[in-house]
């Protein structure tokens, strides 16, 4: 039987699809509430000229800029050695592209600029949804690859991933809750790619 040009079942998984988006604005809702008042304290920061700065070049850095250029130095500064860990953050990274941007256009939890009159977005987002964050998810999880297979970068990395977290919520950008979701993801994922590869 068709109806609306779907069948039974394509009704039921289009409604089963509505129900589970609808349950998902519900909890990102009260979250959302939660998280606001950081997410305002976090984004007037961004009133200073130098704080604004930072972070917005931290972020557009943390866009790829930074993690494309390091995938690239490692064979160059360690040869042969560095091969391998430039590959497996390539793979790592394709798949975390892939993993939020599909959480993104299923969960469709709005940014808190779009949510908050008292929320500025300090520059513009790459997408429309907030969670969870791309950007820490690929700061996390190339951090974690490149550290395992070379710990002196740690030095450098680590407040790297740390200050693009963070430009995601002082930009207005992503909720804290957002930050951590990413961050989880790209530990699991580092972890995973480092364990099969």
């Amino acid at each position: 039987m068709v109806w609306l040009g779907l069948s039974i079942e394509g009704q039921v998984a289009r409604w089963g699809t509505l129900m589970w988006v609808g349950r998902a604005e519900q909890l990102f809702g009260r979250v959302d509430l939660f998280e606001q008042s950081v997410c305002e304290r976090l984004n007037r920061g961004c009133q200073r000229r130098f704080v604004r700065s930072l972070f917005r070049a931290v972020s557009r850095l943390g866009d790829g800029v930074f993690w494309y250029a390091l995938m690239l130095a490692l064979p160059c500064l360690w040869g042969e050695a560095g091969l391998k860990p430039a590959c497996v953050m390539a793979v790592t990274g394709a798949t975390g592209l892939v993993l939020y941007k599909t959480l993104k256009h299923r969960l469709v939890r709005e940014r808190p600029y779009i949510r908050f009159v008292g929320i500025e977005a300090a520059m513009a987002p790459l997408d429309r949804y907030s969670f969870p964050s791309g950007h820490t998810l690929h700061a996390v999880a190339f951090t974690v690859v490149a550290t395992y297979y070379f710990p002196i970068l740690c030095w450098i990395l680590v407040p790297m991933a740390t200050l693009v977290a963070a430009s995601r919520v002082v930009l207005g950008l992503h909720y804290p809750s957002d930050v951590l979701a990413g961050a989880l993801l790209g530990g699991a994922l580092a972890g995973s790619a480092i364990a099969l590869f």
